[in-house]
């Protein structure tokens, strides 16, 4: 099993189709949703995230990242509960092309109890040029130092970090299932 991304890891999209797109999920802190709080959320912190979208290659990519569960996820707890996705104040994007050396970015809110928000899991699946992508993940928690892993290093080369972490419970769980 691959080591999933820690939060404010780059993902490069391992497609020929795709060359030159990348995913990141960065930013993640405590935040109250501009437009206000959903009722469905009464007694639950909310937290807010990024989903930047960057095109490093020649061609133009349609992105798609609107629909909760379909392009993204969000689990809570050691045992990944589902947290409350608002959509109605998280950012969406909708058939955006992204041209070579331009960005998108969506914010994304959600809530959850808590004591469960130091162990998120965000996956992200989006449509890209139609086609749905492969959902990659990413870990973190509140009080996780985004900063463990700098730009171009992938989670396992960065010490000490949440990535260490997870790849020790994902050695230790897979030695409790043989």
């Amino acid at each position: 099993m691959d080591v999933p991304n820690v939060i404010g890891d780059w993902q490069e999209y391992q497609s020929g189709e795709w060359a030159g797109l990348r995913v990141r999920v960065h930013s993640l802190k405590k935040a109250v949703p501009t437009r206000g709080r959903d009722d469905d959320a009464k007694g639950l912190t909310y937290v807010s995230f990024l989903v930047s979208f960057e095109n490093r290659g020649s061609e133009y990519f349609a992105i798609d990242l609107h629909s909760h569960p379909y392009h993204y996820d969000v689990r809570v707890g050691r045992d990944g509960h589902g947290a409350f996705v608002d959509e109605r104040a998280s950012d969406h994007i909708r058939g955006f092309n992204l041209y070579p050396q331009r960005r998108v970015t969506a914010t994304l809110y959600v809530a959850a109890p808590a004591a469960k928000l130091k162990q998120l899991d965000i996956q992200i699946s989006p449509r890209i040029d139609g086609e749905t992508a492969f959902g990659y993940v990413w870990v973190g928690g509140l009080g996780v130092h985004e900063g463990s892993t700098r730009l171009g290093s992938r989670p396992s080369a960065a010490q000490p970090s949440v990535a260490k972490e997870v790849e020790r419970f994902l050695k230790e769980s897979a030695s409790d299932d043989a």
